[in-house]
C-alpha cells in the first residue's frame, strides 16, 4: 500500500511492527509460559527482530512474494483476492526467514538446529497467517488509510 515511496515505507514499518510485537509475545509465551518476565522478554527481543524484519521485507521477501503473487492474479481480478494473495506470500517468506532469525538466536547452529527450526517454522506459521489475515493486515490498512486518506481527484467540466 502507498502512493509513493515514503507512504509505502511508512506502510510496510507499520505492518512489520504489529507482526513482530504479535509474534514476539506468541514465541514468548510458548517457549516460556505466561510469567511476571513476558513484556521484559518481548522488549528485550524486539528492537533487533523489528530491524532484521523490516531488513528482509524490503530487502529480500516483498519482492519474491510479489513476483509470486502476480504470477497467480491478474490485473482484473478483485482487490481483496490481490491484498489476499501477497499477504499469503508475505508470511510464508517472513516466517521462513524470521523463524530463522529466532532459531539462530535462540539455539544456535549446533547439532539440533534443523529440528528447532523446522519445530519453530511450523509453530510460527501456524500464529502468523491469522494474525496477518484477521488482525495485523486489516488493522495496518485501516490506521494507513486514516494516516494517508485518499482525496478524491478534482474532475474538470
Amino acid at each position: 500500500m502507498g502512493r509513493n515511496k515514503k507512504e509505502a515505507l511508512v506502510f510496510t514499518s507499520m505492518m512489520c511492527f504489529m507482526m513482530v510485537v504479535g509474534m514476539s509475545f506468541y514465541n514468548v509465551l510458548l517457549f516460556n509460559g505466561a510469567n511476571s518476565e513476558v513484556f521484559i522478554q518481548v522488549a528485550i527481543g524486539l528492537l533487533p527482530a523489528l530491524v532484521v524484519a523490516l531488513f528482509l521485507d524490503i530487502v529480500v521477501v516483498s519482492r519474491i512474494a510479489k513476483g509470486l503473487a502476480f504470477k497467480i492474479v491478474k490485473p482484473s481480478d478483485p482487490m481483496i483476492k490481490k491484498v489476499m494473495t501477497i499477504s499469503i506470500f508475505m508470511v510464508c517468506g517472513m516466517v521462513i526467514c524470521m523463524s530463522l532469525y529466532g532459531t539462530l538466536a535462540h539455539y544456535g547452529f549446533g547439532d539440533n538446529f534443523l529440528r528447532h527450526y523446522l519445530s519453530i517454522l511450523g509453530l510460527n506459521f501456524i500464529c502468523a497467517l491469522p494474525l496477518q489475515l484477521l488482525v495485523v493486515g486489516p488493522l495496518t490498512r485501516l490506521l494507513f488509510t486514516r494516516m494517508f486518506p485518499v482525496t478524491p481527484s478534482v474532475q474538470s467540466a
